[in-house]
């Protein structure tokens, strides 16, 4: 049985992180890959810049880091209260089914519980992502169904006039 310890991202973790987010792009075929270096660059700016963009909580066992779940607080959500939003959720294939994604959501629910006026955890999947939505169904949670995602570049649109 491996010893998992989940923790929040250092500094000294950039490189790893950076190396993740690629592992991840990969994983969901992603065949443009940011360079490296930019990509770490990114990296240190939102996780350890000044204020922080987002935090990132890295699943640990026996030495290696095995998955992340990277997250960010919105406002408002319930009123005038803030949301702890999980933008990825990610544990490498082959560690799968082992526990580690149920700690990370756990530690999810935990720090939006430590955190006054945060009323809630939010996040989304792909529709067409069955295993991630049998996991979260497994872990007990529904599908909300209220809300339409929209994403647009951060260029100016030119249909805003």
């Amino acid at each position: 049985m491996q010893h998992l310890v989940v923790r929040h991202a250092e500094p000294s973790d950039a490189k790893t992180v950076a190396a993740m987010i690629e592992e991840i792009e990969r994983y969901y075929g992603t065949t443009t890959i940011q360079p490296f270096e930019e990509r770490l660059a990114q990296v240190e700016v939102a996780l350890f810049g000044t204020p922080p963009l987002a935090y990132c909580l890295l699943a640990v066992a026996d030495g290696e880091v095995v998955g992340l779940a990277a997250y960010s607080f919105l406002w408002p959500a319930a009123g005038s209260t803030h949301s702890l939003f999980l933008k990825e959720l990610y544990v490498r294939p082959d560690e799968r089914r082992l526990g580690t994604g149920t700690r990370l959501m756990r530690e999810m629910q935990a720090i939006a519980a430590a955190r006054p006026g945060c009323s809630r955890v939010e996040w989304m999947t792909d529709r067409d992502n069955a295993d991630a939505r049998a996991f979260y169904r497994r872990l007990g949670f529904e599908e909300f169904e209220g809300k339409v995602n929209y994403r647009v570049t951060s260029a100016v649109p030119d249909q805003l006039g």
